[in-house]
């Protein structure tokens, strides 16, 4: 799932947390996904709480389940999204969380603590942060202008290699996830996105096959500001991510006085993938007292409702709510209506044979086979 602390800007945050400091100090050692979070809302929880933070960053669900499964990460916090914490939890890398020490859990979402109790029954182990949707992001000048005035809310801007292949000389990245591209191309063909059927896996791979030819790059994380410079006109991403590159677009318009990079996030009519990127503290955390302080600060409303309107992604706090921007919590890329929320969907872990099925079939596709 994405955010808008740079990589090197979250690094830099990292060192001044972690300066030499006395053996007294309170540190939390977190670990979450690149352009994610208010950098400031970082500064005001040490002010408040007198614990410094050692932030790091990632951009796949993969780097992080490799660190949380070879163990002894060193970090407090991590933010793994919904399957995979399903799988980790099976794994036993989580802590269960002390709730009588996470108060501003009655702000909490009901509606997606429920959802995310699909991956964490009785929600023992992790707390929401963000959730969104997978979808599409376009340079609307240049993909009407290679594509006509054909219906861009669909899937087959994507799957449909004589559409694709329209798009080639201007930029096509997709995101590096099997885990969203591969469900979503069920969805596509008909099929049970949360399917586990092998056979169904492999029929993704056939529809995935043709278009390969016509992706430029994968990525999840660089396509914010690739979209944002005009350098690529369509990228398979994050709601969040691809209204963070409409908002520097729109930055780097005001500064050089030229028309914005226009760019729109869509939610295909066929339906989209739902994920949710959720607080969790890992077994052997140095600083378990500390984590939770920084999970309650996070929930906190006022706390919450800055981080959804810095990253234009919905948080998992209902008591937000009343605090985020209008522009945030109006708009349906965000917050989805009804109608739209009823063709999202979800997908649970592969057990370990069908996972192999995934890997193979997402390496079968990423190299050309």
């Amino acid at each position: 799932m994405s955010r808008l602390l740079s990589t090197i800007a979250a690094g830099f945050l990292g060192v001044l947390a972690i300066s030499p400091a006395s053996a007294q100090d309170k540190v939390v050692n977190v670990y979450n996904w690149s352009d994610y979070i208010d950098e400031s809302v970082l500064e005001e929880f040490t002010k408040e709480t007198g614990i410094k933070v050692r932030y790091d960053v990632f951009d796949s669900n993969e780097v992080l389940e490799t660190k949380l499964l070879g163990g002894k990460t060193g970090y407090d916090v991590v933010v793994p999204t919904g399957s995979f914490l399903q799988r980790q939890i099976q794994a036993g890398v989580f802590a269960k969380l002390d709730k009588s020490k996470l108060p501003n859990l009655e702000y909490q979402w009901p509606l997606i603590s429920d959802r995310l109790a699909v991956y964490d029954p009785g929600n023992d182990y992790a707390v929401n942060y963000m959730w969104g949707t997978t979808g599409i992001g376009i340079n609307v000048d240049k993909v009407k202008e290679r594509l006509g005035d054909i219906p861009l809310n669909s899937w087959d801007i994507v799957f449909k290699p004589e559409i694709l292949g329209k798009l080639k000389d201007c930029g096509v990245y997709m995101l590096d996830g099997p885990e969203e591209i591969i469900p979503t191309a069920l969805r596509y063909l008909g099929l049970d996105p949360n399917s586990k059927d092998p056979k169904d896996i492999e029929a993704a791979g056939k529809l995935l096959a043709p278009i390969r030819k016509f992706i430029k790059k994968f990525d999840s994380s660089g396509y914010i500001n690739a979209l944002a410079g005009g350098d690529i006109c369509i990228a398979t991403g994050w709601s969040g991510d691809v209204l963070q590159a409409k908002a520097r677009a729109e930055e780097a318009a005001e500064k050089t006085g030229k028309p914005p990079v226009n760019i729109e996030y869509i939610i295909p009519k066929e339906g989209a993938l739902m994920w949710f990127d959720n607080f969790a503290i890992p077994k052997d955390a140095p600083h378990p007292e500390e984590a939770l302080a920084f999970i309650n600060y996070m929930m906190k409303p006022e706390v919450a409702a800055k981080n959804s309107d810095y990253i234009a992604y919905a948080s998992g706090s209902l008591g937000a709510q009343k605090f985020i921007s209008k522009d945030v919590l109006e708009n349906p890329s965000i917050y989805p209506d009804k109608e739209t929320q009823d063709k999202l969907f979800t997908v649970t872990t592969y057990p370990q044979k069908v996972q192999r099925v995934v890997t193979r079939t997402w390496g079968d596709f990423k190299r050309g086979k």
